[in-house]
């Protein structure tokens, strides 16, 4: 997990569209630049945010899996 982050958000063990929608919250309360990490155990998790960063607008700076586990770095714009 980027420990470089502004804010984290621990998605693991939510379905579908939950990962998605507090990570749309959690943006909410940053500003422009400012980045979110994410960790979630939803494998629809990496479409869903390739799909809400090119609906938002924002900037999916990193996705890797790790043992189940899915991380995202997501650069607010």
């Amino acid at each position: 997990m980027s420990t470089n982050a502004t804010q984290t958000l621990d998605a693991r063990g939510m379905n579908c569209p939950l990962p998605i929608l507090r990570t749309k919250k959690a943006l909410t309360d940053l500003a422009k630049g400012e980045t979110l990490a994410i960790v979630a155990t939803d494998p629809g998790s990496l479409k869903d945010m390739q799909a809400f960063c090119k609906q938002t607008g924002n900037e999916l700076v990193s996705s890797s899996e790790n043992q189940g586990e899915f991380e995202f770095l997501i650069r607010k714009n």
